[in-house]
């Protein structure tokens, strides 16, 4: 199978999130011949709740072990100003050797190459392939792939080990594999003062000044200078607001945001007592809001990882670059259940104008999730 006309036709999903936008029947329709049974998963809020409905799939051919999973999703970001791109963002159009349109890098294009590295390969493999697609990562990510991960372990399907098909590729494929994130979460700090009039201070209490004191606690030294995986970990303030209109009023609050990226030497929980303790360390009177998007985790250099590198090896010729660094991705919900790592083509026109990637190197990628399959499964490659 070419996967350039399965990209094609993915690209030409308006899919963009939460939207399914007929990709999920796309890969339906390619996924079944190819002998899997595919489930459709709805996921969205309760009464009440907040958010959108989101469909997701699940595709699976085999039931033995080992089980290896391969998550994406089609769900794009939208395309923004149409006057910035060259060509219609959902026509899949080809120019000069690549393949142009919303997702044919982040992450569509990565999708298509690994169906079609199963359709070059053996029906009869050990174990079993399953696909987990969501529409859900490029948006909130709450009913995507954690409820479909939460489904798959109460329906016998959790896997042994996961690849997610993110474009983590730097400047040649395969030069980068992803085997862990750091953490993210972000904080609201409102801390209580006492109003008064600027001339009279003594007669107030200037919640500004508390707060900045807290605020260069926080950052007057690193959190960490990281680790053996890792790089340091990053407190950054996003945001300082009073809302005072007046220049002789004390205000009687002030307001700080911040977002901290933070690797294995710390947890959500244990940086949230970081904060409090600054607070409480300058005496104020505040309220604390704290949310995390995704703990780090790491799946440490073994068998899994090893096998990663040899097929890279094989297929793309190139020594891959055991890598943490960058955002977050769903991989940190899988990492709950089973080994992941994430692998997959070069990202630089992900999410911009003219989003394209070429026609070469995603038959390449194909070629090399093929390896990657053979490589995880314990398939010998045939002379």
């Amino acid at each position: 199978m070419d996967p350039l006309p399965l990209l094609q036709d993915l690209i030409r999903c308006p899919s963009v999130t939460p939207a399914e936008g007929g990709a999920l029947g796309v890969l339906e329709a390619a996924l079944v011949p190819l002998g899997f049974t595919c489930t459709r998963l709805r996921f969205g809020p309760a009464e009440g709740g907040k958010g959108e409905a989101v469909e997701n799939l699940f595709a699976r051919r085999g039931s033995g072990a080992p089980h290896l999973c391969f998550a994406g999703h089609t769900d794009v970001v939208p395309p923004g100003d149409p006057a910035l791109w060259t060509t219609d963002p959902f026509g899949a159009e080809l120019r000069d050797g690549l393949v142009m349109g919303r997702g044919a890098t982040d992450m569509k294009g990565g999708i298509a190459a690994w169906i079609a590295a199963i359709a070059s390969l053996p029906r009869e493999l050990p174990g079993s392939l399953s696909l987990l697609i969501t529409g859900d990562e490029e948006g909130p990510a709450h009913y995507g792939t954690v409820k479909v991960l939460e489904w798959m372990a109460e329906h016998g399907h959790t896997p042994d080990m996961c690849l997610v098909g993110e474009p983590t590729s730097r400047a040649v494929l395969g030069d980068t594999i992803k085997i862990g994130r750091r953490g993210s979460m972000n904080a609201a700090i409102t801390v209580q003062g006492t109003q008064g009039h600027s001339a009279y201070p003594q007669r107030a209490d200037n919640p500004v000044h508390r707060l900045v004191r807290v605020l260069h606690r926080l950052t007057a030294q690193p959190l960490d200078e990281g680790s053996e995986w890792f790089e340091p970990s990053t407190l950054q303030v996003t945001s300082v607001d009073v809302g005072n209109p007046a220049t002789n009023v004390i205000p009687g609050a002030a307001r700080a945001r911040l977002n901290i990226r933070f690797n294995d030497r710390h947890s959500s929980a244990s940086l949230t007592e970081a904060l409090h303790a600054a607070l409480r360390a300058e005496e104020a009177r505040y309220a604390l809001e704290v949310s995390c998007s995704g703990e780090s985790f790491l799946t440490a250099p073994g068998p899994f990882v090893a096998a990663l590198v040899a097929a890279v090896r094989e297929a793309a010729g190139v020594e891959p670059r055991l890598d943490t660094g960058g955002g977050t991705s769903d991989a940190r919900f899988v990492a709950r259940y089973c080994p992941v790592a994430e692998l997959g083509a070069v990202g630089a026109t992900m999410h911009k104008a003219d989003e394209s990637t070429p026609v070469e190197e995603l038959r390449q990628l194909s070629r090399l999730y093929a390896a990657v399959i053979r490589a995880l499964l314990g398939v010998e490659r045939a002379v």
